[in-house]
């Protein structure tokens, strides 16, 4: 089976029906039906409640081992979930670079851990059909924390996004209370100073900025972006494709938009937005303003040009900027500055593209027969979605690792360290003790989010949040049957493929723009419309039944 996007949430896979949260349809399980799986489980367990099992119990879970912070036995993390909940969990690790295929293998030879963290929709629609993985959407009553959330936050229209064409989901995605948009541009602040160059709002204005920087600097190419791999300009191409009203491309591409003045799902790659995009793109590297290795280089080698002076312009997000750059730059020319911009406005206009879904849990379907199924999914509630088990999957302990004033706020503990907020301190929060770990710390309120941001990262998001949220993160269901499934999958490696490979001959002039329509023909007989036809039926089956 061919690889999907992280979010094809807008085409493939979109709601099957609006089913309500409590209850999720006529199959939802009888409560009876666990009388046999409650051991460990807490009689009564709501909003507010600390989980702890009524006796000692291990689940096993799918481990994402980060390089950056590779897996401890000894970490804090372990020991004080294990005090706080009774429950020990048991790790089967697999490195970051082999995480997905990996747990392809594990799920599809039912082998899998009962808990499989780090997954991003539509990653689990591929296990539906086998009956591998939970459809945890019938489950919702043990988890009050999860609904809770949902309700309060008003997040039932993104969830109906992950349902499934027999009306439920499969994954529990990690839930933020408002959208957080991280990546933009970094810029050689000082650079602007001097040219008397305000901050550009607007990628027209980024177009100018770069133009006064070559003047400027004749010798530079100012823009030599990162993550160019696996996929080419994979976040460039990702925030200029949001700013033109798509819902994604490079590292987030997905093969079909919403148009919603023609009431149809089209081809992403074969868009008038798309055709934008490349055009932008050509235009910067034809001008001498983006360097053509952005589509191929390691980020280390974007890295060291931006360090060395030879460009003054990189995608990044808040770690990147603080851990990545300003150490590199600050070894080379310590009187430089950098700074991020604002999300700059496209054609689309100043929306927060942003989502409040992130990557979530699928639940092994074997785990429903165990005895100590209500006892987990208890577990996971608290672990994930409660706000205390979120601050302590973040923060970890107080009085150990971070401290609280009178008012509530937090500070990390004097000799605990993490992404540059305290540099004196010789612990290390993550890789010492395990805590701020992507496999398990995700999502929330406002304030726990945004509760390590330094103060031009909090003034970012302030200024990001105040823009309304774009539409198109939230389109209308298309789900489409096992069939139906299976039919584009086969089709999308080859369309993502040709996407790919012209988006970077057309980006760098190797193919004139004069054959955008050939190029779409192109698609068109690699099964665009035939793929584009079955999403439009899904639709249109899903409006008519459902209103």
């Amino acid at each position: 089976m061919a690889k999907l996007s992280r979010r094809q949430v807008l085409l493939a896979t979109g709601a099957a029906a609006v089913v309500s949260l409590a209850g999720c349809g006529d199959d939802a399980p009888d409560k009876k039906d666990l009388d046999r799986n409650r051991a460990g489980a807490m009689e009564k367990y709501g909003i507010g409640d600390q989980f702890k099992a009524t006796e000692p119990v291990t689940f096993s879970v799918l481990y994402n081992n980060h390089p950056n912070y590779p897996l401890k036995p000894e970490w804090l993390f372990w020991t004080e979930l294990a005090r706080r909940t009774n429950v020990k969990l048991d790790p089967v690790a697999v490195p970051l670079s082999d995480y997905e295929q990996k747990r392809g293998v594990l799920v599809g030879s039912g082998d899998a851990p009962l808990i499989i963290p780090k997954t991003y929709h539509p990653q689990e629609s591929s296990y539906v059909s086998s009956g591998a993985i939970l459809p945890v959407s019938d489950y919702l009553d043990l988890m009050p924390h999860f609904k809770d959330k949902i309700e309060r936050w008003k997040l039932q229209p993104e969830m109906d996004t992950l349902r499934q064409e027999d009306g439920k989901f499969y994954l529990l995605p990690g839930l933020h209370e408002k959208p957080w948009q991280d990546y933009t541009l970094a810029v050689r602040t000082d650079v602007l100073e001097q040219l008397k160059i305000p901050s550009p709002t607007t990628w027209d204005e980024v177009y100018a900025m770069l133009k006064a920087m070559k003047a400027a600097h004749p010798d530079v190419i100012p823009f030599s972006d990162r993550f160019g791999k696996p996929n080419p300009a994979g976040n460039l191409l990702n925030m200029l494709a949001l700013a033109h009203g798509l819902p994604g491309a490079g590292w987030n591409y997905q093969p079909t938009s919403w148009d919603a003045g023609a009431g149809k799902y089209v081809f992403t790659g074969a868009s008038d937005g798309y055709r934008q995009v490349v055009e932008y793109l050509h235009k910067l590297v034809a001008e001498g303003l983006l360097d053509p290795e952005t589509f191929t280089q390691t980020d280390d080698q974007a890295r060291q040009k931006l360090a060395s002076g030879k460009s003054f312009v990189i995608s990044s997000n808040a770690q990147t900027l603080v851990n990545d750059y300003r150490p590199d730059i600050a070894k080379i020319n310590p009187n430089a500055r950098l700074g991020k911009i604002l999300f700059p406005v496209g054609p689309a206009g100043p929306f927060n593209a942003a989502s409040r879904l992130e990557n979530g849990v699928m639940i092994s379907s074997k785990a429903r027969d165990g005895k100590n199924f209500v006892a987990m999914m208890q577990f996971v509630d608290w672990l994930w979605y409660s706000d205390a088990g979120q601050e302590f999957a973040k923060w970890g302990v107080e009085g150990t690792t971070y401290t609280r004033d009178a008012s509530g706020k937090r500070a990390l503990a004097p000799d605990v360290n993490v992404i540059g907020l305290n540099p004196k301190g010789t612990k290390h929060l993550q890789k010492d003790f395990g805590f701020y770990n992507g496999v398990f710390a995700y999502g929330g309120k406002l304030d726990l989010v945004q509760s390590f941001f330094s103060p031009e990262e909090l003034e970012f998001q302030k200024e990001l949040n105040a823009r309304q949220a774009a539409p198109w993160v939230t389109p209308p269901p298309a789900p489409l049957s096992d069939e139906e499934r299976e039919q584009t999958t086969l089709w999308a490696t080859a369309l993502k493929d040709h996407v790919t490979q012209n988006t970077l001959k057309f980006a760098l002039g190797q193919r004139p723009l004069s054959e955008w329509d050939a190029y779409v023909s192109e698609l068109k007989g690699k099964n665009a419309q035939a793929y584009i036809d079955l999403v439009n039926k899904a639709y249109e089956r899903y409006r008519k039944s459902h209103g």
